[in-house]
């Protein structure tokens, strides 16, 4: 917001803040989502102010034109952005513009003739079974305060062995938790229900057979030292660890182990539609990814394995 304080007139600022809003909400975006949409906007309303010639309002927009957007991602670019942040500023432009059309303010026809920047996407870096199994077992000699030891073994094995990013995992309150199930709220407030596999629910038991502080049902079950919510730090610390100790890879986070939960599943079988649903992906397509890690292991393996390979 700040890059647009003085650039646009106080209807368009009005407008701005009134978006925010919405996204924050009712679309539910994450905190630093909101803020880079805001930074993006703030950027590109300084760039029309100039472009322009004068402090842009309602008039200016309804005025824009595809060669003025072009002409800003092309100012972007040259500053040496990448295609990924290229095309959050154009969704964050695209939501914007939605949002005025939505509620009857303008009508602009500009952005529809910008392509979105193709992203390249990175495959997950996934662990092998043995790898992801010793890292989880060895947290234990690790550590000597035994509830410190098992509570880094649960959360690890939630992120493997159920499939949770290390902030659902930190989440999990004890009216989560129910004999065999567990009911994970992730990104937008979305809320999925994941089995809990024998070892994991053996996993979470113990530490809460450890753990000297008072759990409330409603509040996060894992602790730090003082008793305070547990920071996603530790758990990062002890993997860093841990890849010391074992010799693993630098890809081998408390996030490569969700990665590695999800290439093993569809390894030994699973269904791309059920592993979508367990790691809480919006898209089939966010997930399809994980069939380029598999066959990549698989041609790997057999590379190695051949006689002619």
């Amino acid at each position: 917001m700040t890059d647009s304080a003085f650039a646009t007139d106080d209807f368009v600022r009005e407008r701005i803040s009134a978006w925010l809003r919405d996204l924050g909400a009712v679309k539910r975006l994450a905190p630093k989502t909101l803020e880079a949409y805001g930074r993006d906007l703030g950027q590109f309303m300084s760039f029309l102010a100039g472009h322009m010639g004068g402090t842009v309002g309602l008039q200016s927009l309804r005025e824009l034109r595809g060669a003025d957007i072009r002409a800003f991602m092309a100012q972007r670019r040259s500053e040496s952005l990448g295609s990924r942040s290229l095309a959050r500023i154009l969704s964050a432009l695209k939501s914007f513009f939605g949002f005025l059309e939505r509620e009857g303010t303008l009508t602009s026809e500009a952005l529809n003739v910008i392509r979105t920047p193709k992203i390249p996407r990175a495959l997950p870096k996934a662990l092998t079974i043995s790898e992801a199994k010793d890292a989880i077992v060895a947290t234990d000699a690790m550590e000597e305060r035994p509830w410190i030891a098992a509570r880094d073994m649960a959360v690890l094995s939630l992120c493997y062995g159920a499939g949770l990013r290390i902030s659902e995992a930190l989440a999990v309150t004890r009216t989560d938790l129910e004999a065999d199930i567990l009911r994970v709220t992730g990104k937008g407030g979305r809320v999925r229900i994941v089995p809990l596999i024998a070892p994991v629910r053996q996993a979470i038991d113990t530490y809460l057979g450890l753990v000297p502080f008072k759990l409330w049902p409603e509040e996060p079950l894992f602790r730090g030292l003082r008793g305070g919510v547990l920071s996603p730090r530790l758990i990062q610390k002890r993997m860093e660890a841990l890849r010391s100790a074992l010799g693993l890879p630098p890809s081998a986070t408390p996030h490569a182990l969700r990665h590695s939960f999800a290439t093993h599943l569809l390894g030994k079988g699973g269904d791309l539609r059920s592993i979508q649903e367990l790691l809480g992906h919006a898209s089939l397509s966010t997930t399809q990814i994980y069939t380029a890690v598999d066959t990549e292991r698989l041609l790997d393996s057999y590379a190695k394995a051949h006689p002619r390979g």
